[in-house]
């Protein structure tokens, strides 16, 4: 049983980050089974989930949000429970799959006036691939430069997650920018934060390493209740 819960989260995993060039339907896990390293926000970025909503199902208390290796987590609601932060799902699990939620420019993410969040680019660079662009890892965009050159928070927030338990984005950054924004940063060569710290705007928080090829660059998403977001639809315009 455990070995088929696995592999299913991995398989789910893999069809998430875009390892096809062509839509593809995506495995949703009823169960994940907590591995050393894991955070209730890294979970939920890796299966496209609100992290609010992983953490109700599995009565995962606040401020802290403890779990520990071995533990297992529900990742579809319990019967009866109607709300969630992200798309509307029904109170079963899938027994095959369903269509990959990711946002698109006709329905993006409903964001209340109060949560909405101000943006800054996170490093300097050309935008080498966007946000629809086939293939790749996740649903961002990536900003090339140099190796070792600043990454910088594009908000204020916390850290959630430092590591490099994603597959495909290397060393990685998530910050906390309220209760609906998350923001991420992959293919670091340096961390210079660490998980509970309180980042402003602007602020170094890492340095540049290589993403695919060897190429020297930044990937980047903004999540709004767990779905990836165009970035570009938040950051300002110019350089």
């Amino acid at each position: 049983m455990f070995l088929r819960v696995v592999l299913v989260s991995l398989t789910a995993a893999m069809l998430l980050m875009g390892c096809s060039t062509k839509p593809v339907a995506r495995i949703v896990p009823f169960t994940y089974i907590v591995q050393p390293g894991d955070t209730v926000y890294s979970i939920s970025f890796r299966h496209a989930l609100s992290w609010q909503d992983v953490a109700r199902w599995n009565g995962i208390e606040p401020p802290r949000y403890l779990i520990r290796p071995g533990q297992r987590l529900r990742l579809w609601p319990p019967a009866g429970d109607t709300r969630t932060a992200t798309t509307t799902r029904s109170a079963t699990p899938p027994r095959t799959t369903t269509p990959p939620r990711t946002a698109s420019p006709s329905t993006p993410p409903q964001v209340s006036r109060e949560n909405r969040v101000t943006f800054l680019w996170p490093t300097a660079g050309d935008v080498i691939s966007r946000f629809n662009d086939a293939g790749g890892v996740g649903k961002g965009i990536a900003i090339a430069g140099r190796v070792g050159q600043a990454v910088n928070a594009a908000a204020s927030g916390r850290v959630v997650y430092t590591g490099s338990g994603l597959v495909g984005y290397g060393e990685l950054i998530i910050i906390k920018h309220n209760d609906q924004f998350l923001s991420a940063y992959a293919h670091n060569r340096e961390i210079l934060v660490r998980e509970g710290d309180d980042v402003r705007a602007g602020q170094r928080i890492a340095a540049m390493g290589e993403g695919p090829g060897r190429r020297a660059m930044l990937h980047f998403e903004i999540r709004v209740d767990g779905q990836a977001v165009d970035p570009m639809r938040h950051l300002p315009d110019g350089r």
